[in-house]
């Protein structure tokens, strides 16, 4: 398997000003009941996956095209219906209305993916462990329970092959000060938006 393309970071940046989109960048409305706005989210959540080519092993690529393949699931309800699905929230009322639910659970895998790199970053950058230690903290709180076993042995082996902390941060950028800087202020965006579409997807009108 081919690795993947390494990503050039601008002199001065970090990786994460490579991303396409931050969630930093997604616009929430507020009164709207905190609707996300639709393509700036898939765009935010393709670009995180960069980040497991930055992990360095081909272990990730089954976690990485599992996430991917969310997006897409989601993505074509959007182009499918782009009226009735320009905030997330509302592509998943209204595909829900017609019987199907693909985009929907798609979000719902999507967005346990999401809490899960969200929660192994933060372990970790607020700490001093190891990668392999904060991913297995945060499978074992988030991921884990709705895995098959054989998922299972897919995640431990990609979590294994995480590389030494001062490896990964330094390829996140030459000042170690910014790149944790811009990296808590991602993954509190990434909090933010994890947190009200857990509550939407556990509310009612999510349900199928």
């Amino acid at each position: 398997m081919a690795a993947a393309a390494v990503v050039q970071i601008p002199v001065g940046a970090t990786f994460l000003k490579t991303f396409k989109k931050s969630f930093v960048d997604v616009p929430i409305d507020a009164e709207k009941g905190n609707a996300i706005s639709t393509a700036e989210f898939l765009e935010a959540a393709e670009s995180l996956t960069t980040m497991f080519d930055v992990l360095g092993s081909i272990a990730f690529t089954p976690v990485k095209t599992d996430m991917l393949g969310n997006v897409e699931k989601i993505r074509k309800r959007m182009l499918a219906a782009p009226l009735a699905s320009q905030n997330i929230q509302d592509l998943v009322r209204n595909e829900l209305k017609t019987k199907s639910h693909t985009a929907t659970e798609g979000l719902l895998w999507l967005v346990r993916g999401l809490e899960f790199t969200r929660i192994a970053l933060s372990k970790n950058i607020n700490s001093t462990e190891e990668l392999a230690d904060s991913f297995r903290g945060s499978y074992s709180e988030t991921l884990m329970r709705h895995h098959s076993f054989l998922v299972k042995r897919i995640f431990s082996a990609a979590m294994g092959a995480c590389p030494y902390r001062k490896d990964f941060y330094a390829k996140l950028g030459d000042d170690e000060q910014k790149v944790q800087e811009e990296l808590r202020e991602y993954l509190a965006a990434l909090d933010k938006i994890v947190y009200i579409l857990k509550g939407f997807l556990e509310s009612k009108e999510a349900k199928w």
